[in-house]
């Protein structure tokens, strides 16, 4: 198990969006887990599900119909303080998904300043928070644009599989193109390699690949399949609360760790 030394690191939110247009890449399992891991390390975390699909929300035992949740946060009607919940992990707040939102990127399309809403609404009253989570959809639709926008960081969470490096580049391009006319400051958290299986010699090549042309992108932790991290959600709890030994919660421990010690070190 990971230790986690107190430290005074800083002061202000730090906003993460985890975000891949390629869906099952484990998103949602590293927003959850590692949101609940920061939480630990005496970090106080506010994890935001922005997909219509609402995994996050349900996998950490609220009901997909919530409200208020992000819908009304991005249409202005509340502000976070009214729209956080607490979860069962201490520490970690959540604000839901919600029914409405699965509409949100059509009612989005022809609204004002639609690129900016949810950078609006996290504009103020984060003063309790260490980190924000952002678990974004899987694409690059106007949902994710808003975390983008919104986020000081994005996290990338990458499948050790064969078509990962072109899936890569379009997040890339889709970060770059938010810096150009965006959100200038927005930095790359990491690259997470995720589902590693070390039986499998294309997990090994893939990693390599990767770490080659991405040198101080990619997170020296790796994710790798485990079943407890899979059974984690059906029990509404994220996996540190339902088997800390198992390599899944350890993984996800040392992933926390080592982004509270890359804010203390500065932009990677």
């Amino acid at each position: 198990m990971v230790s986690f030394p107190l430290q005074t690191g800083r002061s202000a939110t730090r906003i993460i969006a985890i975000a891949n247009q390629k869906g099952g890449v484990g998103k949602t399992t590293t927003a959850v887990n590692l949101a609940a891991c920061l939480a630990a390390a005496e970090k106080r975390t506010l994890l935001l599900d922005i997909d219509p699909q609402g995994n996050a929300t349900s996998a950490l035992a609220i009901e997909r119909d919530a409200t208020p949740a992000v819908y009304e946060l991005l249409t202005g009607e509340v502000k976070v303080s009214e729209a956080a919940r607490p979860t069962s992990a201490p520490g970690l707040d959540l604000v839901p998904a919600g029914d409405r939102l699965v509409g949100a990127e059509v009612e989005l399309a022809t609204s004002p300043r639609r690129e900016v809403r949810l950078k609006e609404a996290l504009s103020a009253g984060l003063e309790g928070y260490a980190y924000i989570l952002i678990d974004c959809p899987p694409s690059l639709g106007l949902l994710t644009v808003n975390a983008l926008v919104a986020a000081h960081a994005v996290l990338i969470p990458l499948q050790c599989e064969y078509y990962a490096l072109e899936g890569l580049a379009r997040i890339m391009d889709a970060v770059r193109l938010c810096r150009t006319r965006l959100n200038p400051g927005l930095e790359i958290e990491g690259i997470l390699l995720t589902m590693y299986d070390v039986r499998l010699n294309l997990c090994e090549q893939v990693e390599q690949e990767v770490r080659r042309h991405f040198p101080r992108e990619v997170f020296r932790t790796v994710i790798p399949r485990n079943v407890r991290l899979s059974e984690a959600p059906s029990f509404g709890k994220p996996v540190i609360m339902y088997d800390i030994r198992s390599s899944g919660a350890e993984s996800y421990l040392r992933l926390a760790k080592e982004i509270i010690d890359g804010a203390a070190q500065g932009p990677r």
